[in-house]
């Protein structure tokens, strides 16, 4: 959520910045006149409290003379009354204020690259080389139907599409996989590891700043008031929702493995085949709540943390960091990490790395106290970063593509042979 005295203080600078990312200067405009509206009735009340704490001193006087004060009585009533209706006007103009300020996203850093769309995204590196096969390459999903290490079709008997069945040693590479990003972050990265529920309340979800925006792409349990979380940024995050933490604590980093729900409504007519576009996906989360200065060097070290996995498993991939007009609602700046896909001879996203700075904290009322030097303690917003560590679906589809073998077999990672016991599939 934006900061609404930014809003107040500085219309022209966030219409600006908002302009960037393609969004309308109407919704600022409104703000901007509930806001006013809220201050006027506002210094309204402040000027009948002061009336009628006046009459109140005036009829204690009055009472102490032995007078008649029913005057001054009935017209202290008169003024509670006034303010009585103005105090459901500022409710009702705060509601407002805060509908409004649910779907303004944030404010992009001053140094990511202008753009209206991903096509003006920009390449920050490439690691790898794209390996040369001398036979026919399978995809995925050939792959996995002939090994029978997954099988889409009894998903979506079990559910629908989007929901993928793992079998045998499939299930098997993709626990090891998870159990390998986990032991990393934690004995390399200096995480600490989380196991959160997958459900999440309507406070949790707000927090996060998932909802109401982007309600139609969550799955929802009328009958209970719950979520399925779409990632466990909305879980972690709200370990320390309504928190003050410690400055000396400071940077908290979390990672967690759940699995994630998305309707992905809208999304008809884009990649949907097998881990292409899926609707359960598992993933290993990374959190950090840190201090807002640290916070942009955290991101560059967080999105070594997701690569280093990438280079250890020796996947081929590329960061992209996205332009203004490709920005998520929440992330001031974002990096995308992408596999190669040899099937489909593109990349595919695997990881987005992003600086939420303030936005999130503050509607999550996540807050540090900072030491000062004079002694005293001063009450800070802190800033939260999240990144996939990764999620499995389409780092998937990059393993089993670069591992197959000519004969239609895979041989598994170095890395990862220790959790699977076994080298080939």
């Amino acid at each position: 959520m934006l900061d609404i005295k930014l809003i107040r203080e500085n219309p022209d600078y966030v219409k600006q910045k908002l302009k960037t990312r393609g969004e309308d200067e109407a919704a600022i405009h409104r703000i901007e006149k509930i806001d006013s509206d809220r201050l006027e009735i506002l210094h309204k009340i402040e000027k009948l409290k002061e009336l009628r704490n006046k009459a109140s001193d005036d009829i204690a006087v009055m009472k102490k003379n032995k007078l008649d004060a029913s005057d001054a009585i009935a017209q202290t009533r008169i003024l509670g009354d006034e303010i009585k209706e103005l105090d459901s006007q500022i409710k009702k103009l705060e509601t407002e204020l805060e509908q409004e300020l649910y779907f303004i996203p944030a404010l992009p850093a001053e140094n990511v690259p202008l753009g209206k769309d991903a096509t003006e995204n920009v390449e920050v590196r490439v690691w790898g080389e794209k390996k040369s096969f001398d036979f026919k390459v399978k995809d995925h999903l050939e792959l996995g139907k002939s090994l029978d290490i997954l099988d889409f079709e009894r998903g979506t008997k079990i559910t629908g599409s989007g929901f993928p069945l793992y079998k045998g040693k499939g299930a098997t590479l993709e626990r090891a996989l998870i159990n390998y990003m986990l032991d990393n972050h934690i004995s390399n990265n200096g995480y600490t590891e989380v196991l959160t529920p997958v459900l999440a309340n309507r406070a949790s979800m707000e927090a996060a700043e998932k909802v109401p925006k982007f309600e139609d792409d969550m799955y929802y349990i009328e009958k209970d008031g719950l979520f399925a979380i779409p990632t466990a940024e909305v879980s972690i995050l709200n370990i320390h929702r309504d928190e003050i933490l410690k400055d000396e604590d400071l940077p908290i980093k979390y990672c967690g493995f759940t699995n994630c729900f998305r309707r992905e409504a809208g999304s008809y007519g884009k990649d949907t085949k097998g881990f292409l576009r899926v609707h359960q996906f598992n993933k290993v989360e990374l959190i950090n709540f840190c201090k807002p200065e640290e916070s942009y060097n955290e991101m560059e070290k967080m999105l070594k943390d997701a690569t280093g996995i990438l280079e250890s498993l020796g996947i081929h991939y590329r960061i992209i960091e996205l332009c203004t007009g490709d920005l998520g609602f929440s992330a001031s700046k974002c990096y995308d990490i992408e596999v190669w896909s040899y099937a489909e001879d593109k990349w595919l996203e695997a990881s987005s790395v992003s600086n939420c700075t303030d936005f999130q904290s503050r509607r999550a009322k996540i807050r540090f106290k900072r030491h000062g030097g004079d002694g005293k303690q001063k009450t800070e917003l802190v800033h939260i970063l999240n990144g996939s560590g990764l999620a499995t679906s389409r780092l998937m589809v990059a393993l089993l593509e670069s591992y197959q073998t000519n004969d239609g077999h895979i041989t598994v990672p170095e890395v990862l042979r220790k959790y699977t016991n076994f080298e080939r599939i």
